[in-house]
């Protein structure tokens, strides 16, 4: 049984959500590392597995109070609704940032991956010759991921569907970026970008009482692929839950090890030193989406000039990010200790 949540545990659940969300719209970037380092990635994980034949039969039976306790409801609803305000605040400003100082943006995430690697592994102490070679089997698989070319935009319902079902992976699989797996899949501007800013634009609309957007072809086109996108990732968090929640139950040590190997794997993604690879068309001309911003294909890695003040800039920027995660960790021990203290009185 779970304890009732402080009105300042619940805060900081929505301040994790807030982080999640804005983890999970940069490409390279995954919310399932804010959740591992949050420490409720476990939990996440068996929540999401009570979404199941026996809470839907719950729902059913209008049994609502027990079906919020059974899915454990408080810590569901909280960090979903920081995700949410994340995606129409934090992650809009990010995309401000990313447009005006990407390099600083990229420097920052990239320090906070390296101190999550130092994060997860400083306290495993179960390497032998099973849990190396499946450390390195993930290492590869992260590195390989960012070498993979992006496909052709693609609107197509089930193939949306599916790119749900695959992009929802950043949150429960950490080191693996959904927004990146949507670069490649060639969907990342239509439905992270086009189908969000589509969403506020409707929301907006509504509040000022104009109606209009439903004879709107485009933008109901728009709606419907977002749509179709929810569902999917709604239904691979559920089913992609499942097996990772058997996984960590009886195979923790290996999971572990595998997820440390491709969290170090995915750095290669997040190489602040990166230049941006527009898409164009047979003319040579950069495409843009239909809010006027260039269209994102790939990235092309570089060395920095270690004369540029520039590069101190973004190296700062990658002590900071590193810093960030060890605060984090200072945090988490000294409430444990204090939880500790108050218990033991």
């Amino acid at each position: 049984m779970l304890q009732p949540r402080k009105f300042t545990d619940k805060i900081f659940l929505v301040i994790k959500g807030l982080f999640m969300g804005a983890a999970n719209k940069v490409p390279g970037v995954s919310g399932g590392i804010v959740a591992f380092v949050g420490g409720f990635y476990e939990e996440f994980i068996y929540s999401l597995q009570k979404i199941n034949a026996k809470a839907f039969r719950l729902l059913i039976n209008a049994r609502f109070k027990s079906f919020y306790q059974y899915i454990n409801g408080t810590f569901l609803v909280l960090l979903i609704t920081g995700m949410l305000i994340s995606y129409f605040s934090i992650s809009r400003l990010l995309d401000y940032f990313l447009e005006k100082k990407e390099l600083f943006v990229w420097a920052a995430f990239f320090g906070m991956v390296l101190g999550s690697i130092y994060y997860i592994s400083k306290d495993y102490q179960h390497w032998n010759k099973k849990t190396i070679f499946t450390g390195l089997i993930g290492l590869i698989v992260g590195i390989s991921i960012s070498f993979l070319s992006p496909a052709k935009e693609n609107d197509n319902l089930i193939f949306i569907f599916f790119c749900g079902m695959i992009s929802v992976s950043g949150m429960t699989l950490p080191g693996l970026s959904g927004s990146f797996i949507l670069i490649l899949l060639g969907n990342y501007v239509l439905l992270l970008v086009d189908s969000v800013n589509g969403l506020y634009d409707t929301f907006a609309e509504l509040l000022n009482g104009d109606f209009s957007f439903y004879r709107n072809e485009v933008r109901i086109r728009i709606l419907t692929i977002l749509g179709v996108f929810t569902l999917g990732s709604a239904t691979g968090l559920v089913t992609l839950s499942h097996l990772l929640g058997y996984v960590l139950k009886h195979y923790k040590r290996i999971t572990t090890s595998v997820i440390i190997g491709f969290i170090t794997g995915s750095l290669g993604v997040i190489w602040p030193w990166k230049k941006t690879i527009f898409k164009t068309n047979e003319f040579g001309a950069t495409l843009l989406d239909s809010n006027g911003d260039k269209i994102i294909l790939n990235y092309e890695r570089y060395w920095p000039n270690v004369s540029s003040m520039e590069t101190w800039g973004a190296i700062f920027f990658i002590i900071f990010g590193i810093f960030v995660l060890l605060s984090l960790d200072w945090y988490g021990k000294n409430r444990k200790e204090r939880e500790q203290v108050r218990t033991s009185r």
